[in-house]
This record gives C-alpha cells, structure tokens and sequence, in this order.
C-alpha cells in the first residue's frame, strides 16, 4: 500500500501545535496577564487567577494562528503546484498528465508528508477511481476553507469538459494569485513599522507605571489603596485593553 493511501485526509480547521507549544502558548499568556494585572492593581492572588485565564485564551488563540499559518504555507503551496501544472499544460498534457508532472516537480521542493503533496496524491487517486477533477478539487477547496482555491474549483468546474481552455484558467488563476500576494506583502511590509510603533505606544504607559509604582516613594499608593483608585485602575485596564484589541484588529488587512 503506498504511503497516501495510509494517510489521513488532511483537516486544515485543526491545529498541529503539541503539547509543548501549548506549554509555551500557556506559559506567555500566564506571564503577561499576571505582570499586566500585578501593574494595575499590586494583588497578586488576582493577577494569578487573571494569568491562568489568559493562559488558557493564548492557548486557543495559539493555535488559531497555527492553523492560519498552516493555510498560508498551503496557499503558497497550491500556487506553486498551479504554476507547475501550468508549465505541463501548456506543453500537451491532460489535466491528470498535468497533475502528476506537478508532483513530480513538487516533491523536489516539498516533502513526502507535506500538505500539497498529499493533496495530490489524495487527487490523483481519486480520479482514478472515477470521481471528477471538479468534484476533487472543490472538496480541496471545502477542507482548506481557502478563497484561492474554492475559485480555482468553482471556475474549472464550469468549465470541465466543455472547454479547451483548462491551461489558461490554471495560468490565469496562479497570476491572480501572484498578484494579491504581491500586494499582501508589500501591505505587510509597510505595516511593519506601523505594528512596532503601535506596540511600543501600547506598553511603555506600563512600563511608566510600574516604575512609578515602584521608585515613586509612595505617589502611586491612592491607586492601591482606596476605592476611587481601583476604579481609575480598572478603567485604565479597559482602556488599555480595549486599544490592544482595536490595534491587533486594525492592523490586519484582509484583500
């Protein structure tokens, strides 16, 4: 039995990260939310109890950012194999011919185990057993949750067996790809300064006001002690909160 008729479809709304990256995911959201709320408020059975639970949301946030970086490096993937595909088609092959020629191309640049390549192998052996492309590829496009390739599927299903025109819509779909991740990263390349600016104009108020809590001989005991000075505590945390989750949303740009 070849190695893609043992692996398991793959399931891209499902996170790889293991236990150690939990541990570490854990282990940075405990520490900031514990030295955020020690700094707000100096109590520290409160800032454990707030760190755990900010532990425990790094953990799930984690791992959605591991399954969006799965699905980034998979786009990259599904552009690299239509470019290979591409080259193939325009010399003679049938999408299938096509199809295997990418993979052989493919697995020169990736892995045995990779995503792309199981895919395609997934694909391959699929149609052999008589199920369409289109059907193939929308079922890809499904389980990705990607938009270039639920397009990619949805055009060649129209197209499938009534037009000649299956290599231009691969060349011109692996363009349309190229372009928005082009532009994508010329966005994130100008964002990038703009993110650490944000950062540093998020943090320093509590840097400052740990120092000054600190090395202030006193200045800062009303915020601890009365009852007016947790509520000014606790509306500085909203506030600080609230443009740490208005920065982190607005600095992503979706195409």
């Amino acid at each position: 039995m070849s190695s893609f008729r043992s692996a398991k479809i793959p399931d891209y709304s499902l996170s790889q990260s293991g236990g150690f990256d939990h541990l570490v995911a854990g282990a940075i959201g405990f520490g900031a939310g514990f030295a955020v709320l020690f700094v707000f408020y100096k109590i520290i059975l409160l800032s454990l109890v707030g760190g755990a639970i900010l532990g425990v949301v790094n953990i799930f946030i984690s791992s959605q950012g591991a399954v969006s970086k799965r699905k980034k490096k998979l786009r990259i993937q599904f552009f690299d194999l239509l470019e290979a595909m591409s080259v193939a088609m325009r010399a003679g092959n049938p999408p299938l011919k096509a199809l295997e020629s990418a993979k052989g191309d493919l697995s020169l640049i990736y892995a045995e185990n990779s995503d792309i390549i199981i895919e395609v192998n997934i694909i391959i052996e699929k149609f052999n057993n008589a199920v369409p492309l289109s059907e193939l590829f929308s079922d890809f496009a499904r389980r990705s949750g990607l938009e270039d390739i639920a397009n990619f599927a949805s055009v060649y299903a129209t197209i499938e067996g009534k037009s000649s025109r299956a290599d231009e819509i691969v060349r011109e779909t692996q363009q349309i790809i190229a372009d928005k991740m082009e532009i994508e990263m010329e966005i994130e390349t100008m964002m990038t300064a703009a993110k650490s600016e944000v950062n540093i104009m998020l943090f320093m108020p509590l840097v400052i006001l740990g120092i000054v809590g600190y090395a202030g001989a006193g200045f800062m005991d009303a915020i601890y002690t009365t009852a007016t000075g947790r509520i000014v505590s606790t509306i500085g945390l909203g506030v600080f909160a609230a443009s740490f989750l208005m920065a982190r949303k607005f600095s992503k740009i979706k195409l």
